[in-house]
């Protein structure tokens, strides 16, 4: 009696782990099921791809065939490494403004899920890139700088994508402002001949003249100013002389 009734918490604990156990790998294969017929998050890597076929080729190559240069290969890695920072600069844009919206309810799992499987592989792709660098080239530790110099190259790209969208757009930004240019001076001349055609021919008269009055000159007589005397209305004031004062001077003498 003692041994049936320590039987029945041990099978009915058994049953319940195997149970929790099956449900588990259910869930699991279902998950991993559901997670490959997931739409990827990036298309085909296509330079991992010629990479990995360049490899093959110049590993399954005989004696009699030619063989891969090292430096055609170097050429594809970096090619790949190339691709793998354009993903990450892609998933790491898009990352906050997706967390955002799983916490606001605004995408679903899947969307999430597709995320995550996409940093997955570019992680691992980014880890397989470093150790193929260095297989390539040991002594130079080019897989510590590999990305570097692929960040680099997608900079110099960027810059000469740009570069060609303002020569493309340079013809017509050019005759833009050769219109504008003009329209502006067309405008500057009609606000300074405007004033002058409103005002009555009278009035265009009388402005030259009095212009003309202002380029009188007035002469003054040469010599030291004297005291003017006073006159009678009409006619101009005589200037005094010295005459009397001189008189007294020779009386005295």
């Amino acid at each position: 009696m003692d041994w049936l009734s320590l039987l029945l918490p041990i099978g009915y604990l058994g049953i319940l782990v195997l149970s929790l156990g099956t449900f588990s790998r259910l869930y699991r294969r279902r998950k991993a099921s559901a997670a490959a017929s997931l739409a990827p998050w990036f298309p085909p890597h296509r330079p991992r791809q010629i990479y990995l076929s360049l490899l093959e080729d110049s590993e399954n190559k005989e004696k009699g065939d030619e063989v891969i240069p090292s430096t055609v290969l170097k050429a594809a890695l970096l090619r790949r490494a190339i691709e793998d920072v354009r993903r990450a600069t892609i998933l790491q844009k898009a990352k906050p403004a997706l967390t955002q919206l799983l916490q606001r309810g605004g995408v679903g799992d899947e969307l999430w899920q597709r995320f995550q499987i996409a940093e997955a592989e570019l992680k691992n792709d980014v880890d397989d890139v470093r150790a193929e660098a260095n297989a390539l080239a040991a002594e130079q530790m080019w897989g510590a700088t590999i990305f570097q110099t692929a960040g680099e190259c997608v900079g110099h790209e960027q810059l000469q994508v740009k570069l060609r969208e303002i020569e493309s757009t340079r013809a017509q930004e050019k005759e833009d402002w050769e219109k504008r240019r003009e329209s502006v001076a067309e405008n500057f001349m009609k606000e300074i001949q405007g004033p002058t055609k409103d005002l009555p021919a009278d009035t265009k008269d009388a402005r030259k003249q009095g212009s003309g009055d202002e380029d009188g000159v007035i002469v003054e007589p040469d010599g030291p100013m004297s005291p003017m005397t006073p006159g009678t209305p009409g006619t101009p004031a005589t200037p005094a002389t010295g005459g009397g004062k001189k008189k007294k001077n020779k009386n005295r003498k």
